[in-house]
């Protein structure tokens, strides 16, 4: 199918949702009332105006200047458009989200078929084409948010590191932290991981020329007329080129990876002693990154741009928990499967009393994390349009003790997440990719799952989950939500006693 035929796809849906969001909803609705009219200055010149409202970075403005700059030769033969400025109307700003669900797309669909070569490519176009219907991102693609343009410029930069481009891959980073400044977080995360690839890779190449040492040593050899070959030494190779190929810096790849995070962690630690010029080199452009984004923040005197006020840091440890029960959930017809469940009991049977004591200690960590850092923000109390805003009411604080039973659910979806990403990635990477995680919630006090997009996306791509029935049935699943919560959203408007105007219902 490939590329054109995804991008084919995402097109039959994304066209014709897009006109119908802009002829029931044709005016700025929630955020847009900030993003809309801050593009419009840009489309006038107005680069030093700046709304005191808006909190992240101009990115997408200067993404949609160059959709208009594309869009305007066109309009104007056409005499649909006088000039530039004309052409920012809420429906040409809302459609550059339309053209970057589509890219989006795209990169999806190199990644998944970077990290899984062996896929063949039916897979791959559903794979892609289902995580593109993703609820949250898919919401998102009709409104003027930033929330696409930021997936899709963190995966790009993602999909640039995991072909060695780090050069690419970083000034990708820069413009990903220019249109959300978090985005920082996973501009370490993508440079950490090309760090553990090249390092536990280099340990792979040694372990496999040692084995392959020994098998000649111990003269496992066979004559092909004038060539003289290991024989198990070619089935080695030919076996770890399969993993290799299927499994790119798998736990399982080799043995010498097998022992645990602390040979992980000191195989990294030597590479990067015994390569840090070379190294420092290719991930240097990161560092530069980081750099300047320190000094924006020691500048800017907060992370935030405006409303800093209701933006401020929060220690929310209750966050990391709720994503892990809306992945799960995302998730659900690859997590609550007979198969998962067998393999985390029998994981966990192996060595009961450690994983007791783990559990044993998430557990507590758990409930001290819903006690005392669960944070009530004005937002999500205030305001009945958002979906948390009824799950925090009608689920979370329906009674004093659910918060608190619902901490084994939390433990238990993130042994899932661990269990899923153990079987396609090594030890170090699920801790990098945990920590980045918690690095990017933790300090959010407002519960936004358009916020959870990025590391569940990341999760998704990094299990190796080949079962065509279960991604069918995410799809399903996915369809299912996008036609309620868009239904909601164009069908059941209501207004509210305090402020005019209409409302709707939003992620």
């Amino acid at each position: 199918m490939g590329k054109l035929a995804l991008a084919a796809i995402v097109s039959s849906w994304v066209v014709p949702i897009t006109i119908m969001v802009n002829r029931i909803v044709p005016e700025p609705y929630m955020d847009e009332i900030f993003h809309i009219p801050q593009a419009q200055q840009y489309c006038k010149g107005n680069f030093g105006s700046w709304d005191p409202m808006i909190t992240t970075p101009p990115g997408l403005y200067y993404l949609s200047l160059g959709h208009v700059a594309s869009l305007f030769p066109g309009f104007y033969c056409l005499q649909a458009a006088s000039s530039f400025s004309d052409m920012c109307s809420p429906a040409i700003l809302r459609s550059i989200n339309g053209v970057l669900a589509v890219i989006c797309s795209i990169i999806l669909y190199d990644i998944i078929t970077h990290l899984k070569p062996t896929l063949e490519d039916r897979k791959v176009t559903l794979q892609a084409a289902v995580l593109s219907l993703y609820p949250l991102h898919w919401f998102f693609s009709f409104l003027y948010y930033t929330d696409v343009a930021s997936v899709t410029a963190v995966l790009a930069m993602y999909l640039a590191s995991l072909k060695n481009k780090y050069w690419f891959s970083a000034l990708v980073g820069a413009f990903a932290v220019v249109i959300r400044q978090t985005n920082i977080i996973w501009v370490l995360f993508v440079a950490c991981t090309g760090i553990i690839d090249i390092s536990l890779m280099r340990q792979k190449d040694k372990s496999r020329t040692a084995e392959s040492d020994l098998s000649v040593k111990h003269g496992l050899a066979y004559t092909t007329g004038t060539n003289t070959v290991g024989l198990r030494k070619r089935k080695f190779v030919r076996s770890m080129d399969a993993v290799d190929h299927s499994l790119p810096s798998s736990p399982a790849s080799s043995p010498s990876f097998s022992s645990g995070l602390v040979d992980e962690i000191w195989a990294i630690l030597l590479t990067l002693w015994q390569k840090k010029w070379e190294l420092l080199i290719s991930f240097s452009p990161f560092v530069m990154v980081l750099v300047a984004f320190l000094l924006f923040v020691w500048w800017n005197g907060s992370v935030v741009l405006g409303a800093k006020e209701a933006h401020a840091v929060a220690p929310h440890f209750a966050q990391i928990l709720y994503f892990s029960v809306v992945s799960v959930l995302a998730l659900a017809p690859m997590h609550f499967t007979i198969t998962q469940a067998r393999e985390l009991f029998q994981g966990f049977r192996t060595s009961w009393l450690l994983h007791l004591l783990e559990v044993s200690l998430a557990l507590i960590v758990g409930v001290l994390s819903v006690h005392l850092f669960s944070v009530a923000h004005p937002y999500l109390l205030a305001d009945n349009r958002h979906y948390p805003f009824y799950l925090w009411r009608k689920v979370i604080m329906a009674h004093c003790s659910i918060k608190y039973l619902l901490v084994p659910v939390y433990v238990g979806s993130w042994l899932s997440i661990i269990h899923m990403l153990g079987k396609f990635r090594n030890k170090i990477w699920i801790l990098a990719y945990f920590l980045a995680t918690a690095a990017v919630l933790v300090p959010t006090p407002l519960i936004e799952f358009r916020y959870y997009t990025l590391p569940f996306y990341l999760l998704v791509l990094h299990c190796d989950n080949r079962d065509g029935k279960s991604w069918l049935l995410t799809g399903m699943l996915y369809i299912g939500v996008n036609i309620f919560t868009m239904m909601m959203f164009l069908f059941r408007p209501f207004h509210w006693d305090h402020e005019p105007g209409i409302q709707r219902f939003i992620w």
